[in-house]
């Protein structure tokens, strides 16, 4: 093994390790102090927006913020933690490039995140898609987009049912959005489809629970449910999804169907990475902080966000939930906690309150519960929005998200395919197949082979 270069010192004396809302809050707290920050990708993901990229109506891009642009202070290293050596103070990082780096620091914050929370179904990391990436949502809105397409040219009644069949396996907040944001995007296609509109289509939302959304309150859950309903959604509460076979779900409560895309929205749990890091770990794979953020038993190493148990001052030291203004705000805290170290003064409890909770459900239609207040339809909407537009962290991304709200009021979504995504983004390792995909399947015992040459299919 080559040996390593000469140890470099993080800039200002701050690892971070991670480059999500919380890492990236910590090192804009800093401010000119800098910070290191290692992530596995040069850029910060706006999750909460993913279902609206998924439905075509906001750009890629403005879901997007470069690290280095909201960071200006802070060096970015694009890569990985390999090892962290919490008793001599530095980090072995090895960098998209190859290079095997050693970086000392005087504090490291955590910040690795979360992975989406899968469970031993056969089938599921072979055949399901999350909605956790932009890549995951890329590929949501392509495979929809050529289903229609392949449902549309197809002269079998069931392979067309198939291609029309969407099944979403978890009602929370991300997949209640994501189903919704892409029922919006399959009525905006059917205009260029016009032999689809009399054809019916089936969506299916599973939910383990006997309620969706179960965070938020029982009136705004019956509104949701009752959305969903007139937009022709079967709601599945109390099942789970046992199998998945070549693109067919079976229920637990004995339906079995072909479906044309499943999609994984079951929750997520703490990034496994932070087992490899020797830091203690909750039931949960968390690792537990205490009111300053300091890991437990560490005055030099911090954690936040997803991938921590951060107990929250202002609901009586109750675990803060998994979410963006969470992340955020302790962000806020722990970078405040650093500049009073450095400054000789001692670190400050973790204290907030949510703003509550808000989730869009499609065109015109949302719900929000701003600290007991309760809107829904357009008023929700609008709440919604603005809630998400106050966490995006540039003025280019907030003026270019903006632009594209406003542009889907008139336009339709986004409807663009692209030919190379085909294979689907795996919840497991490798590369997932394409679910049912617009190949006709089975096909007969002396056809052709089928190739697929640039997104067009021919023998």
């Amino acid at each position: 093994m080559a040996e390593l270069p000469p140890p470099r010192k993080a800039r200002g004396g701050v690892l971070i390790v991670g480059g999500g809302f919380g890492g990236v809050t910590v090192a804009r707290e800093l401010g000119w102090r800098g910070a290191t920050i290692v992530n596995v990708q040069n850029s910060m993901l706006f999750t909460p927006m993913l279902p609206e990229v998924a439905g075509g109506i906001i750009d890629m891009r403005n879901a997007m913020t470069p690290l280095a642009m909201v960071c200006p202070h802070a060096e970015i290293i694009p890569g990985r933690v390999t090892d962290l050596a919490l008793k001599h103070r530095h980090a072995e990082v090895q960098t998209d490039g190859g290079l095997r780096l050693r970086i000392e620091y005087d504090n490291v914050v955590v910040a690795v995140g979360a992975v989406p929370r899968t469970f031993p179904i056969p089938g599921l990391t072979e055949y399901a898609v999350g909605c956790n990436t932009v890549l995951d949502a890329l590929y949501l809105r392509n495979q929809l987009l050529r289903l229609l397409a392949a449902a549309e040219a197809e002269p079998d009644p069931e392979r067309r049912r198939r291609h029309l069949t969407f099944v979403f396996v978890g009602a929370g907040f991300a997949g209640v959005e994501a189903l919704a944001e892409l029922h919006c995007l399959a009525q905006d296609a059917l205009r260029y489809h016009p032999t689809l509109r009399d054809v019916p289509q089936r969506w299916i939302l599973v939910e383990g629970a006997p309620k969706i959304l179960g965070q938020i309150p029982s009136r705004l859950g019956q509104y949701v449910q009752d959305r969903l309903g007139q937009l022709g959604v079967e709601l599945r509460l109390g099942t789970r999804l046992v199998t998945v076979v070549d693109g067919r779900a079976a229920l637990s409560d004995g339906t079995e169907c072909d479906a044309g895309m499943i999609v994984w929205t079951a929750g997520v749990r703490a990034n496994p990475v932070v087992s490899h890091f020797g830091l203690p770990q909750d039931e949960r794979g968390r690792v537990p902080v205490g009111p300053t953020l300091q890991v437990e038993g560490y005055d030099d190493v911090w954690a936040l966000g997803d991938c921590a148990a951060v107990p929250n001052e202002a609901n009586h030291g109750d675990i803060d939930p998994p979410t963006s203004q969470h992340a955020l705000r302790q962000g806020r805290r722990l970078g405040k906690n650093l500049l009073a170290l450095q400054e000789g003064r001692a670190p400050q409890s973790y204290n907030f309150r949510s703003l509550g909770q808000v989730a869009t459900l499609g065109r015109k239609e949302g719900i929000a519960d701003l600290r007991g207040i309760r809107l829904t339809g357009l008023s929700g909407w609008l709440a919604a929005r603005a809630v998400h537009l106050m966490q995006v962290p540039r003025r280019p991304q907030r003026i270019g998200v903006i632009g594209n709200w406003a542009a889907s009021l008139f336009f339709p979504g986004n409807l663009v395919t692209v030919a190379g995504l085909v294979d689907a983004p795996s919840l497991g390792t490798g590369s997932a197949p394409p679910v049912a995909s617009p190949v006709r399947l089975p096909e007969p015992p002396n056809a052709a082979p089928l190739i697929e040459d640039g997104g067009h299919f021919c023998r």
